[in-house]
């Protein structure tokens, strides 16, 4: 999570990025395939640095059904992550 859990609409916590970073490296490290996801606070900008960090996965609420083109948002968002994603 890169929120505390509770409720839509909240603001990305970055101080999350570290631990991710850190569980990214590992599983590299390790040859795992796994597949990291971040939920919370998901928007173009904060997509960007969460796959800098090392998610492959996103949830992104707020940033999608409040948009005023949902398809657009997401449009937005992929090309953000992709742009960004360092694996």
């Amino acid at each position: 999570m890169t929120v505390e859990p509770g409720f839509g609409g909240q603001s990305f916590m970055p101080e999350t990025m570290p631990k991710l970073r850190r569980l990214a490296d590992e599983a590299r490290r390790r040859g795992s395939s796994v597949w990291l996801q971040v939920d919370g606070g998901i928007g173009e900008s904060t997509i960007a640095q969460a796959a800098e960090a090392g998610a492959d996965t996103f949830v992104a609420g707020s940033a999608v059904f409040g948009a005023e083109d949902p398809a657009r948002a997401i449009a937005g968002l992929r090309a953000a992550a992709t742009t960004h994603h360092v694996h």
